[in-house]
């Protein structure tokens, strides 16, 4: 559903329910005058001839004159609200009838329910927002951790806006001074810049755009968690960890080889950091098809995972190591692999010391602590996922392995997907920009990539975004009276 501005009134429930209080939103040029024909003040006037930035106790009444309930009504005047139009907020008793009928009241009286992110949508199309900042709500609406609640916070008040901001600007002096000499074309003893200069000035956007792409890596990992993979032989513990670590019965154990068929994903914040971890099916010899295809998808997993946990039953550990170390390794290449040797509750040395001794930089560690190998890019625990000795251990190597810097406000980090798409096309075009003038092309084309750039940069904020289906894109996962 795509939702097209109007300049009629809208109203929505703005709290989850369940609470105490509630509270309805109503923006619009009627926002007032309605809220007026249902309300009435305990004392004074009515809400038409108030201060805006004002709180009015009274009651809400239905069309036979009942009260429906005692309310508290915030008063805001365009442009000097969310919106940027007339509002009003109506805080309730939490009771969902409450809510229902104060609803129905307002639309009987000429309001239209909102749509999925249409106060905020106003916000941006009245100019209280550019398109990053409201995009940035949502985020703020969905933050999990300290880190996502800064990154969103930080775009919502601008952050990111003036970092483009200031690139537009050195962009748009560029396009101005390649223009001009274009325009004056004919006359060639004038020169408006030294190319060197303009050359200069590209590499130092190139730069920042490029550094803007590369944290959407982190960005990404912080807002949708970082994926961890475990992978294994079947019954060597894969389930049973997901468990401990979720501390919860998410997966099905069972003694039965093959139970896992299919990944199982979900997330956890552990100490600030959200990990997604996904379950796969156990890696194995068969000829069952739909196992079979279980196991092609451990793979792509893997593939996708930043860290993999590969879990080994250390009770025949050497079997299980010689059987996968040539599918699991080089698969792991620029990914935080860990050997989790589960079951050593009932394994002994001699058996783990046996199995490691033929994958270089191995070495032996007693069960709940942590070593380093060396040699490759691979750390062993040993653990007894059952009995979850050894999980608070294995968490602290996970938050070691994730290497996540420090997210403050202040930091401009890349989180959105649109905005990485839009930059990274951005950054095609100044790179363009830059190659052409070290060739000596002419202003004319230079020119077409700097406005391409531009265009890429505009897109994140919307200043050339008109397009509805696009707008009805972003706003539509909103929720409902934001």
């Amino acid at each position: 559903m795509n939702i097209l501005y109007t300049d009629d009134t809208i109203c929505a429930i703005a709290t989850a329910q369940g609470g105490a209080i509630g509270t309805i939103r109503v923006s619009g040029k009627e926002a007032i005058t309605i809220t007026d024909k249902i309300f009435t003040p305990v004392s004074g006037a009515p809400l038409s001839d108030r201060k805006p930035y004002t709180l009015t106790f009274g009651h809400i009444t239905n069309e036979i004159g009942e009260i429906v309930d005692e309310v508290l009504v915030s008063l805001f005047r365009g442009p000097h609200s969310y919106t940027g139009e007339d509002s009003t907020e109506i805080s309730c008793h939490g009771s969902s009838y409450i809510l229902q009928q104060v609803m129905q009241l307002l639309i009987k009286n000429g309001c239209r329910a909102a749509g999925p992110g249409e106060f905020t949508q106003r916000a941006f199309l009245n100019g209280k927002m550019d398109l990053s900042q409201a995009e940035a709500v949502a985020d703020l609406i969905a933050s999990t951790s300290a880190a996502t609640h800064r990154m969103a916070m930080n775009q919502m008040r601008g952050g990111f806006s003036r970092e483009l901001s200031a690139l537009r600007e050195k962009l748009l002096h560029l396009t101005s001074l390649m223009e001009l000499e274009l325009d004056f074309s004919d006359h060639e003893e004038l020169e408006f810049a030294d190319r060197s200069e303009l050359s200069e000035i590209a590499s130092q956007v190139e730069t920042v755009i490029k550094g803007l792409v590369n944290s959407f890596s982190v960005g990404n990992a912080i807002k949708n968690g970082i994926p961890v993979a475990i992978i294994g032989e079947t019954n060597a513990g894969k389930s049973t960890l997901l468990n401990a670590l979720l501390n919860e019965e998410r997966a099905i154990v069972s003694d039965i080889h093959g139970t896992t068929r299919d990944v199982i994903e979900d997330t956890m914040n552990i100490d600030g950091i959200l990990f997604r971890f996904i379950d796969t099916a156990g890696i194995r010899e068969t000829t069952d098809t739909i196992e079979s295809l279980g196991i092609e998808r451990s793979f792509q997993k893997l593939d996708q995972a930043s860290i993999v946990l590969w879990v080994i039953d250390s009770t025949e550990a050497k079997v299980q190591i010689d059987a996968l170390k040539d599918k699991v390794i080089p698969r792991c290449e620029g990914k935080k692999l860990i050997l989790v040797m589960n079951k050593c509750d009932i394994a002994n040395d001699a058996t783990r010391s046996e199995c490691l001794k033929d994958l270089p930089g191995a070495t032996i560690i007693n069960p709940v602590s942590i070593s380093e190998g060396s040699g490759m890019n691979y750390e062993i625990i040993s653990i007894a996922a059952k009995q979850r000795k050894g999980i608070a251990e294995l968490q602290k190597l996970l938050i070691k392995a994730a290497a996540l810097p420090e997210v403050t406000q202040n930091d401009v980090v890349v989180s959105n997907v649109r905005h990485y798409e839009a930059l990274s096309h951005a950054l095609e075009a100044i790179h363009r920009v830059h190659d052409g003038m070290s060739m000596g092309l002419s202003g004319d084309l230079v020119s077409q990539d700097l406005r391409e750039c531009l265009f890429h940069l505009a897109e994140i904020v919307g200043g050339e975004i008109t397009n509805d289906e696009v707008l009805g894109n972003i706003f539509r996962n909103f929720c409902i009276g934001k």
